[in-house]
């Protein structure tokens, strides 16, 4: 069996069809043995490379509100601060480091200061999740071994490129940006959201041309910050990960 790596990509709440994807992998008894993660992502990867099943995470998400994720700390960088997702992490896998987990780990973060992608495969975890996390614009940076960081969307937004350099045979990813249709913005998360991931997408297609099976869910009814949403997102990431993984693993 060839050693298969999964990358799961940014996208805000669309991140809960990444349990979908988990769940079709649990139930064709496909092995993970690396995990990447960029942004939403990064806290799925996080959970999953920990061992957290796919039912527990399904369960951490539905709990999950993408506002309690957020608190309110005005400064000359953001409007917001991401320590509560720290906290969670903290909560869930306890004060761990990225080389503690069980299946080997990595994020992708971007140095704000010197406009560089950063790989985060060692360090504390619940800070990494953080910094891959941080919508620029919205949360204030990370502070991360002397740099700050901000959300690996702008660099790599699904993160195949440490799995490839870590010697993946064959490597799974989760696009959740592929088909997703841009609405007129209500607030300020959905402008920043939507000016962000609108000049991703084409260099997202060019990046994950090395992935040997690329899952993109149509997640193109549902909005990037309702979580209202979630069990639908859910089990639309499982419908198109099944027939796809199916496929693969028997071709």
């Amino acid at each position: 069996m060839k050693k298969t790596a999964l990358a799961l990509g940014g996208g805000a709440v669309l991140g809960a069809a990444h349990v979908g994807v988990l769940r079709a992998l649990t139930e064709l008894d496909i092995t993970v043995s690396m995990v990447s993660g960029t942004s939403i992502g990064s806290f799925i990867a996080s959970l999953y490379a920990f061992g957290k099943s796919w039912e527990d995470i399904r369960d951490i998400v539905f709990d999950l509100d993408w506002l309690d994720l957020t608190s309110l700390a005005l400064s000359q960088y953001g409007l917001l601060s991401n320590r509560k997702m720290g906290a969670i992490v903290c909560s869930l896998l306890g004060d761990k480091n990225i080389e503690d987990a069980l299946i080997p780990l990595s994020m992708v973060a971007t140095d704000i200061g010197t406009g560089k992608k950063v790989i985060l495969a060692e360090g504390d975890v619940a800070a990494a999740v953080m910094a891959s996390s941080c919508i620029p614009g919205v949360f204030r940076p990370v502070e991360y071994s002397g740099s700050l960081l901000v959300d690996g969307m702008l660099m790599e937004n699904v993160p195949v490129s440490p799995l490839f350099e870590g010697g993946a045979e064959s490597i799974i990813c989760v696009d959740l940006l592929a088909r997703h249709a841009f609405n007129k913005p209500e607030n300020i998360i959905d402008l920043l959201l939507n000016a962000f991931y609108s000049t991703i997408t084409n260099t997202t297609a060019l990046q994950i041309d090395v992935a040997d099976l690329c899952i993109a869910p149509d997640l193109s009814q549902f909005s990037l910050i309702d979580t209202g949403s979630v069990p639908e997102i859910m089990e639309a990431g499982y419908r198109a990960a099944l027939p796809a993984l199916k496929a693969w693993k028997e071709g």
